[in-house]
């Protein structure tokens, strides 16, 4: 890891909150908080007008205003370099998806330990990715170990069905897409579950976008 400072930005409507993340933040080795911002807006209109590029923005899902979604999907537009963090209450699979959608590269949940934080940081700063099995509710070994899914192979219906699975399609709006019927598309979802090692729709999402089967 370089030995320069990680920049950071912290987005979070909860004040108390984000004053004490950035104490935290502050105090770890190696981090140096740039900004803390209360919405979207506010860090949108910082960059924007300090012309700045952070190297992770730790952001809130939900907020008030301009939220987690809107705000990472502008940061993944206007400042890709950035790679967004997203913190949450929840453990709601719909803004998980949401999220990686929009282009976060980890999301956490916001009663981590704080050193679950810091290693999630570097891990995002090196690797480009980081998701905890809590939030996953599957951590793919492939998650872990690059080599260790290196004999698996996927036919090219599965590599499809896969593909969708990272669209806000429903299961059922997939099979009509496949032309298959919602039995066949609930075979192909069990048999990847089998296959990586998922125990979630997150879990298959989180393959393809690791593989760059999709580009989000």
């Amino acid at each position: 890891m370089s030995n320069n400072p990680i920049n950071i930005c912290i987005v979070d409507d909860h004040q108390l909150f984000l004053a004490s993340l950035k104490g935290l933040v502050s105090s770890l080795p190696n981090f140096n908080v740039i900004g803390g911002f209360c919405d979207g807006d506010e860090i949108v209109h910082y960059l924007t007008e300090k012309n700045l590029v952070p190297d992770i923005v730790l952001l809130d899902v939900q907020m008030k205003r301009m939220g987690g979604i809107e705000t990472c999907g502008w940061l993944k537009e206007n400042v890709p370099s950035a790679k967004v963090l997203a913190l949450s209450m929840e453990e709601d699979e719909q803004k998980i998806l949401g999220m990686l959608r929009a282009g976060a590269k980890g999301y956490l949940l916001k009663d981590i330990d704080p050193s679950v934080l810091q290693h999630a940081i570097n891990e995002v700063y090196t690797n480009g990715f980081y998701y905890t099995e809590e939030v996953t509710s599957t951590l793919l070994k492939s998650s872990i170990n690059g080599s260790e899914d290196s004999d698996i192979s996927l036919k090219e219906r599965e590599i499809e069905f896969l593909k969708l699975c990272c669209s806000e399609r429903t299961y059922k709006e997939i099979a009509d897409v496949m032309c298959l019927s919602p039995k066949t598309v609930e075979n192909y979802r069990e048999a990847l579950f089998e296959k990586l090692e998922a125990k979630s729709r997150i879990g298959l999402v989180l393959y393809a976008i690791k593989h760059k089967l999709v580009i989000l």
